[in-house]
């Protein structure tokens, strides 16, 4: 089994689709080794996203980020990674997948309801990042 991170976002938390989210990923076949709710600091989150601080989307990355709680996810699968990103779509709601969480839930590019770990590297670095291991099981 592998790991996956998720963060749904704060736009998709505000408008009420976490559960139905949540719903998504257990019939996906994911297990939920750890789940909070949660809301980034500036920092913490400039912190998360420092792989695009160069980027010009960057600040309004952390303002979004931080805008109001998100809830975090450790999921286990095999394939964990693929699996999700499969799962969740592409970045641009507009050319996800029908079915997936992005084309369901996402508003734009930049307001896109959920995060999915890129690489299985990057899936225990946000993880640890998010959890210690007493809230892991």
């Amino acid at each position: 089994m592998s790991i996956t991170l998720t963060m749904i976002k704060p736009d998709a938390v505000a408008d009420g689709h976490s559960g139905k989210i949540i719903d998504m990923i257990i019939q996906a076949g994911f297990k939920i080794q750890a789940m909070k709710l949660s809301r980034l600091s500036k920092e913490k989150a400039e912190e998360f996203y420092a792989i695009h601080k160069e980027k010009v989307f960057f600040g309004e990355l952390i303002a979004f980020m931080t805008e109001g709680p998100i809830v975090a996810a450790i999921l286990e699968k095999d394939n964990a990674v693929a699996d999700f990103r499969k799962l969740i779509g592409a970045t641009n709601p507009e050319k996800a997948d029908e079915g997936t969480v992005r084309k369901l839930f996402a508003k734009n590019i930049e307001r896109n309801a959920i995060h999915g770990s890129d690489s299985d590297e990057n899936a225990a670095i946000e993880a640890a990042f998010h959890f210690s291991g007493l809230e892991r099981f």
